[in-house]
């Protein structure tokens, strides 16, 4: 088992979503605890990795600014999280892609570390987060580790015309790592859930 070191892995923070659901605006640039929510995630993530990367696709110029470079998705028309994803991949040059959606500002410190250790322990091309909620496992597939040479795959499934991220993941050897506290997971796609995240992330 080789271990996968922090300068290994490039993170990319996932913004480029229609935010249907908390009324089209852009999510990544709503204020948290008086910050945009992106830069929490992008701050939460710089230290457990050896790269940064944003995927947004509007207000490119905001997203610029938090220091980092943006990357719009590759695909027209919002396709999904996978788009954002195969945009990372495009343009990421190390062994491994880190990927994190911008509305779980308080996501595991230790995110990395463990889905690296998996991934190495299990020779697997994939590790996502997983958390347990009523007794059954539920993985946290945004929250995903993969090789960056996985990009000519996900080339030909979006190209076929497939957009489900776990149809995806499913052709690959993919370790699941769970994480205790679902709580770490909780994500703003909401106002109201928004308001509920406005309590300083531990």
């Amino acid at each position: 088992m080789t271990p996968i070191a922090a300068a290994d892995i490039t993170g990319l923070v996932l913004a480029g979503g229609r935010a249907t659901r908390m009324g089209g605006v852009d999510k990544g640039l709503q204020s948290h605890l008086g910050l945009p929510m992106a830069l929490h995630t992008l701050l939460r993530l710089q230290p457990q990795v050896g790269h940064l990367m944003v995927n947004a696709n509007r207000n490119l110029a905001a997203y610029e600014a938090m220091g980092a470079p943006v990357w719009p998705d590759a695909l027209p028309d919002y396709p999904g999280p996978l788009a954002g994803m195969l945009a990372g991949l495009e343009h990421c040059e190390t062994p491994w892609l880190l990927t994190v959606p911008c509305d779980t500002p308080g996501f595991p410190h230790d995110l990395a570390a463990r889905l690296a250790q998996a991934a190495a322990a299990q020779d697997a091309d994939i590790a996502m987060a997983a958390t347990r909620e009523g007794g059954e496992l539920r993985t946290q597939p945004v929250f995903c580790l993969l090789r960056s040479m996985l990009m000519e795959d996900l080339v030909a499934f979006l190209k076929a015309g497939e957009r489900k991220i776990d149809r995806w993941t499913a052709r690959h050897r993919c370790a699941v790592v769970e994480f205790e506290d679902p709580a770490a997971f909780f994500n703003a796609n909401t106002r109201e859930e928004l308001q509920q995240l406005q309590r300083p992330p531990g």
